[in-house]
């Protein structure tokens, strides 16, 4: 693959032209503000990172045409970040120059020269995370990557995103073959990944759009790789269009999606996938295949250029950071599985209960009203921890999810279980305000030694009222057990993980056990009881 797609050089910037690929490598050598626009508009210049720093050098070439004419620079930088709406990178590469400006046009050049070495490291350290992610995922076997557009150094400018991932497991020797989808209607992976893959030597085959889904049906796909144009705050990632299509298809057969893309890709200014602008291409990209008629004259055309895959078809997004995301997965898998195993135990009887783990500034939580031993992934919903507020998923979160965010924003808590069984619920019917156990040996497995003080809520309709009141005594008691009574409504424990939130309440259980069958909480330290 091309080791570099964009460049400075003699006062202009020289970018390949994709248009030209695959028949001829042919340079453009961009010298104003029009050309850059006409070359990002025209797909000359394409890929999220590529325009992005591409961008940053247009604001250099206004900076040179227009020096000491501040605000001719700037309306300029807005024409350039205003030539394609969908990828965030423009913008933040136009931004990121502009704010050089005053301290001169060189200034300008030198962020857009630093950028550009930049992304060549970012783009390497998000490609080397996201191969190390696949092998995790799709262990022991050489692999077949179904890929889509076009996301090599001609996109990114330096390396590559999901193609830089493809050459990291190439050099592993961990490839069997790349499968590329052409990529419609304007063939980016066609015309271009094919070229760049060849250029690297990764085996592969090119598969019109329509053939994907049945590819992975008959067992030719072991990991779906792709690249992002923005990704909003909620995990929604814009990309090109098909991809959706891809991740609906390889949620159904199981394959593992993983998006690649650079942090700048990353827009936390958008909110959802729903606020993402889609940028639409013109009619003739469709009704014609070069200077061919390919539909009857004023055929009326939907053209996006992207599509939104929503946060829960996805497997991970990894960046140069590392893979955002796994926690999710991984839960993902867990939460049915734990909730099933409680479920059987009597714990979770009809819909009771729920589970939830840690996803950055969200959680996974079970959904409302589900029987526990026939959860699935689908069942779950992503929520925010700051306010609770649901961020994906086709379900209702539980009820109780004020109680899992609470316990989040008060601790480090990565998984939080909620659960009834059947003897730590007694404990809890007419409670005092803490229950006070001494001299059990399970009360070691609640990070406590020889006595431990659980408290006990008052059980109000009022969830909210509920999460408020377990916050406020958390923050005010940092060192409180992991664990709690909620009166006659069952325990809720936490921990590092799922695992070892589960064994708190199972060490709980069976302590209340020995309560219930010894009549006495007390049994080696002389304690009074508090009220």
């Amino acid at each position: 693959m091309a080791e570099r797609s964009v460049k400075w050089a003699d006062g202009a910037l020289v970018a390949i032209d994709q248009r030209a690929l695959p028949h001829q490598v042919r340079w453009l050598r961009i010298t104003t503000v029009d050309e850059l626009i006409d070359a990002i508009k025209t797909l000359a210049i394409r890929g999220a990172p590529a325009i992005g720093v591409s961008g940053a050098f247009g604001v250099a070439l206004a900076a040179f045409a227009h020096v000491g004419d501040a605000q001719k620079v700037e309306l300029e930088a807005a024409r350039i970040a205003a030539a394609r709406p969908t990828a965030v990178n423009l913008a933040w590469g136009v931004q990121r120059a502009l704010a050089r400006l005053p301290q001169g046009a060189r200034a300008v050049l030198d962020e857009a020269r630093e950028m550009l070495a930049e992304g060549e490291r970012v783009n390497r350290a998000a490609a080397t995370h996201a191969a190390d992610l696949v092998q995790r995922l799709c262990p022991d076997r050489r692999l077949r990557i179904l890929t889509h557009c076009d996301t090599g150094p001609l996109a990114t400018a330096a390396f590559g995103t999901a193609l830089g991932a493809l050459q990291v497991l190439h050099t592993r020797h961990a490839i069997d073959e790349v499968l590329v989808d052409e990529t419609r209607p304007l063939l980016q992976g066609a015309r271009l990944a094919t070229w760049e893959l060849a250029q690297a030597g990764i085996p592969h085959r090119l598969a019109v759009d329509s053939a994907a889904a049945w590819a992975m049906a008959t067992g030719q796909v072991d990991c779906v790789l792709v690249g992002a144009d923005r990704i909003s705050a909620d995990g929604s990632v814009a990309n090109k269009i098909g991809t959706y299509g891809l991740a609906l298809a390889a949620r159904h057969h199981g394959i593992p999606f993983v998006v690649v893309a650079p942090e700048s890709t990353r827009d936390p200014g958008t909110a959802t996938g729903r606020d993402i602008v889609v940028e639409q291409r013109s009619a003739g990209e469709i009704t014609h295949l070069g200077d061919v008629a390919t539909a009857p004259a004023d055929t009326a055309v939907f053209n996006p250029a992207f599509d939104v895959t929503p946060p829960e078809l996805i497997t991970a997004v990894v960046t140069e950071n590392g893979v955002i995301g796994e926690a999710k997965h991984v839960a993902a898998s867990q939460i049915p599985r734990i909730a099933r195993d409680l479920y059987l135990r009597g714990w979770m009887p009809g819909t009771a209960g729920n589970i939830s783990v840690r996803a950055g500034q969200a959680a996974l939580i079970t959904g409302s009203g589900l029987s526990k031993g026939e959860l699935t992934a689908e069942d779950l919903v992503s929520v925010n921890i700051a306010d609770s507020q649901q961020l994906s998923g086709s379900r209702r979160p539980s009820a109780e999810t004020a109680i899992h965010t609470a316990i989040y924003r008060a601790t480090d808590a990565q998984a939080v279980v909620h659960v009834h069984p059947p003897h730590a619920t007694t404990q809890s019917i007419g409670a005092p305000k803490t229950l006070r156990f001494s001299g059990y040996e399970l009360i070691k497995g609640l990070s406590a030694a020889d006595r431990i003080d659980i408290p006990v809520f008052a059980n109000h309709a009022d969830v909210a009222r509920i999460g408020a009141e377990i916050q406020r005594h958390l923050s005010e008691h940092p060192d409180a057990p992991p664990v709690l009574f909620v009166a006659g409504h069952g325990v809720t424990a936490w921990g590092a993980d799922l695992a070892q939130a589960r064994d708190r309440v199972e060490c709980l259980e069976a302590m209340c056990e020995l309560v219930t069958l010894t009549g006495r909480r007390d049994i080696g330290t002389p304690s009074e009881e508090p009220s």
